[in-house]
């Protein structure tokens, strides 16, 4: 009895184990399945920025990783010196990788797409798809842009539209051994990631460079430390172009996120103030004495006395700050606080950058009793350059204070758009009477003052430069300065602007010195430049009315022609496809020289360059140089239209 309910006992339990093994043997295989199946992200490509053009600013391009799996290799001489070949790795890399004693090794390195095509058949070899970030333009715009380090960004636009410019994640199953680690092959996808959306800024790429050389070149000449340089549209709030330089490098930002003391350039504001409020006129005279004025027990001197009594308007066109000082007196601090804080100072400008600076602007109870005559002057407030230019803009538009606007719109992956960013009026300033006062005075400035190394030979400019001593470690600094110019051009329907300031220059400091002739040379670089931003037929207009003021008849012989003046004959078309002639005189003798060689040069540093040497030019493309009629070596006529044919880069529709 016992032997049977051992045995019957013994048979219970096999029936036990079979069922389990069997019935049970289809879950415990998908259990055991799913215990080495995962699944892991799929990077999606990032989207693009582009300029206000359509060119590419960032992109995002397919690089490939190679794995290993050295098990899997058939003929590992062969596929050895395969890898070697295409990938152009050590020996000695591609032999350990291809070792067996290991499992699985990835290759160091990234690899363009034909890399994919060579190795995507060979066993034990796997190529993997990723992205890595493009900037075209290498360094150009690198503080504005930002940058994106191991899928993450890093200020500027990167970082501020990273929402719209990374995309959506894709998913992809793979099967993992009891290790742990993947197996080769065995990866499928099960949601395809989707491509990030479009930028499109309201800078424009030509006027970037531009301002980058200009800049560069003065920050190199001057050995300065740094500086900043903002172009825009005033009419529009448009950032054009906006280039920080901090120690050589253009990553900083310090446009927008450093403020410093303005100096003289904040005098216009001051008057404007003194003139929208009925306090003053530009005729009314002010005593500046011998160019030196003691008041509050600080004295205030002017750089270049000139001394004795004039008239409000003179002394901001020869910028004495004894004379904007005495005539701001009959200002109340409210009305001055005020007036200043209507400017946008004192206050971010909502640029669309991450880290912003506000500058400073204090309010009247927190005043000493000197702080209203340093105001006046520019002193005791502190300004970024991007809150500066849109100052100045309200003299250029009719005395509004413009947003500054850096996007246009965003778009979705398919060319749809999501979001279109519209110019913003922040408020009305000051009259379109007290804007067309100040810039007659801004334009007296550059002709007879302080700014005469900003003038143009064929358009008026109006403009301010300034000095400041620069402030660190909780005070001034001896012997350093800021040196700053802002201006505007054509004077009458002004259609850009431009801020230039200079950090630490050495040697000569004035902002008339340094930043007025980095503010010429940017002007009139963008003149020459044949794909622009300006209305020509405008400039045309203007230019035309100008020489009816003030004809231009003729130039020394062997002059070359200036570059605005022959910008507008060989830059672009005045109605009726007639080019802006600068007349020469009937006597001048023909004057015989040879074409230069502008080949390999970009289209615009070579129209420039052929600017400067006399020659009217015609350009078909805005690429490298290829060819010239009359050829390089040619003798002409000096004056004469040389045609430079050019390979045009691919553009985005």
């Amino acid at each position: 009895v016992l032997l049977a309910g051992w045995l019957l006992s013994g048979g219970l339990i096999v029936a036990r184990a079979t069922q389990v093994q069997v019935a049970q043997r289809a879950t415990w295989r998908l259990q055991a399945q799913q215990q080495h199946r995962t699944s892991e992200e799929l990077p999606a490509p990032r989207g693009t920025v582009v300029d206000r053009g359509g060119f590419e600013l960032a992109s995002s391009r397919e690089v490939f990783r190679v794995s290993v799996a050295p098990r899997e290799i058939g003929d590992r001489e062969e596929v050895t010196r395969l890898l070697i070949g295409t990938l152009g790795l050590d020996e000695i890399v591609v032999r350990e990788a291809t070792n067996p004693s290991k499992a699985w090794r990835v290759l160091p390195g990234t690899h363009p797409p034909s890399v994919r095509d060579a190795l995507i058949n060979v066993r034990g070899i796997y190529p993997e798809s990723e992205y890595s970030r493009f900037y075209p333009h290498g360094e150009l715009g690198a503080g504005l842009l930002g940058v994106v380090r191991d899928g993450k960004a890093h200020g500027g636009i990167e970082q501020w539209f990273n929402g719209s410019l990374r995309g959506t994640v894709g998913r992809a199953v793979l099967q993992r051994d009891a290790a742990g680690r993947e197996i080769p092959g065995e990866k499928f996808l099960s949601i395809e990631p989707r491509k990030g959306g479009r930028v499109i800024l309201t800078l424009d790429v030509d006027l970037q460079e531009i301002g980058s050389e200009a800049l560069a070149r003065s920050v190199r000449e001057t050995e300065a430390r740094g500086g900043d340089l903002v172009i825009t549209d005033p009419r529009t709030g448009d950032i054009l172009a906006m280039v920080s330089i901090h120690d050589g490098s253009m990553n900083a930002l310090s446009a927008i996120n450093t403020p410093y003391e303005p100096g003289s350039t904040l005098k216009p504001l001051t008057v404007a103030g003194l003139l929208q409020h009925g306090l003053a006129t530009l005729s009314d005279s002010v005593d500046t004495g011998s160019g030196s004025w003691t008041v509050n027990s600080r004295t205030i001197s002017d750089v270049y006395p000139e001394g004795g009594v004039m008239t409000v308007s003179h002394a901001l066109e020869i910028s004495s700050n004894v004379g904007v000082a005495k005539a701001a007196q009959v200002m109340e601090p409210a009305i001055q606080y005020q007036n200043l804080r209507d400017f946008g100072l004192g206050v971010q400008t909502g640029v669309e950058l991450p880290g912003e600076g506000s500058g400073t602007l204090r309010r009247p109870e927190d005043w000493s009793k000197q702080s209203a005559v340093s105001l006046a002057i520019g002193y005791e407030v502190s300004v970024t350059p991007i809150q500066m230019a849109m100052a100045y803009g309200v003299f250029a538009n009719g005395g509004q204070l413009m947003a500054p606007r850096l996007v246009k719109e965003i778009q979705d992956s398919e060319g749809q758009i999501l979001h279109r960013f519209q110019s913003r009026r922040v408020r009305q300033v000051v009259s379109p009477r007290v804007t067309r006062q100040i810039s007659d005075v801004l334009v007296n400035a550059v002709e007879d003052g302080t700014g005469t190394r900003a003038r143009l030979s064929t358009f008026a400019v109006a403009g301010k430069s300034g000095t400041s001593r620069a402030w660190s470690n909780g005070g001034y600094q001896d012997g350093e300065y800021f040196s700053s110019f802002v201006g505007f051009f054509p004077a009458v329907d002004p259609q850009l602007l431009v801020l230039v300031k200079l950090d630490r220059p050495k040697g000569a400091y004035y902002g008339g010195a340094t930043a007025a002739p980095v503010t010429r040379a940017t002007m009139e670089a963008i003149l020459a430049s044949q794909r622009t931003v300006l209305d020509r037929r405008a400039l045309a207009r203007v230019a035309r009315s100008q020489e009816l003021d003030e004809p231009v008849t003729s130039r020394p012989q062997g002059e070359a022609l200036s570059p605005s003046f022959a910008a507008l004959d060989g830059g672009g078309m005045t109605p009726n496809n007639s080019p802006v002639r600068v007349p020469w005189s009937p006597e001048e003798d023909i004057v015989e020289v040879t074409v230069p060689d502008v080949r390999g040069l970009s289209a615009r540093a070579a129209v420039r360059r052929m600017h400067e040497l006399g020659f009217r030019v015609r350009s078909d493309g805005s690429g490298l140089v290829t060819d010239l009629v009359p050829d390089a070596g040619s003798t002409v006529i000096l004056g004469d239209t040389v045609y430079l044919i050019s390979m045009s880069p691919e553009r985005d529709e």
